[in-house]
């Protein structure tokens, strides 16, 4: 338990430090293109860093997924879900000293990378509307992660395609909600921005919670894997 509690909260350290870092840090040079490509390189890099030792969700929808699909018990779902939580924070942290030494950087103007939705944010996208992306959008990509480590997956490239996947829903996403199909990526950068990011923070975890469970069901059920 407790090299998995490291391992994931690195891994989820590595997450928020590459595409929270790279909306913060970078956004204006590299655009929309680039945050998502960050997004998808650190899934890459903690796959094949750490997946071996605690399976590297970095997330606890995923793990949820996987409580749902039958793969993982609740013990282990809550240790993960702690660890990716304290790895997202002190990703966060990080970041934000890192931001903080850049002349004229304010965080109540510049934000932390934090999501968000409606009047001021992004594309002004509706309550509705960010409900609705996150839940497809995790549950589309917790299904690809079972999937992908599942019987039957091709060996050695889960990581790839886990990645590549995520990159591609940041690439339809960013401008609804900044992307979040991770509560803990949301809960790092909210609870040092607060304000609108902590008190709209309860869409990127029921959402995302909602859209990895069901992938989760579908997938125990057969309806989403090869043998169902």
């Amino acid at each position: 338990m407790q090299k998995k509690f490291f391992a994931e909260m690195i891994g989820t350290f590595i997450l928020v430090f590459f595409g929270v870092g790279a909306a913060v840090l970078m956004g204006e040079k590299i655009g929309m293109h680039g945050i998502a490509l960050a997004f998808g390189l650190s899934i890459v890099a903690a796959a094949y860093g750490i997946g071996a030792i605690s399976g590297a969700h970095l997330n606890p929808a995923v793990s949820l997924g996987m409580v749902t699909a039958g793969r993982m018990t609740v013990p282990e779902f809550l240790n993960h879900v702690a660890a990716q939580i304290v790895g997202a924070i002190l990703g966060a942290a990080v970041i934000y000293l890192i931001a903080s030494g850049r002349a004229g950087y304010d965080i109540a103007v510049k934000g932390l990378g934090q999501n968000g939705y409606g009047p001021g944010y992004l594309g002004e996208y509706s309550l509705t509307a960010a409900l609705v992306f996150e839940a497809v959008a995790t549950f589309l990509f917790v299904t690809v992660i079972l999937g992908a480590t599942g019987p039957g997956s091709v060996a050695g490239f889960a990581g790839l395609a886990i990645g590549l996947t995520l990159a591609g829903i940041h690439l339809v996403g960013i401008n609804v909600t900044g992307v979040s199909v991770n509560p803990a990526r949301s809960i790092g950068p909210a609870l040092f921005v607060g304000g609108a990011a902590l008190s709209q923070l309860w869409v990127f975890i029921v959402a995302p919670f909602a859209g990895g469970a069901v992938a989760g069901l579908l997938h125990a059920a057969g309806l989403t894997r090869a043998g169902g």
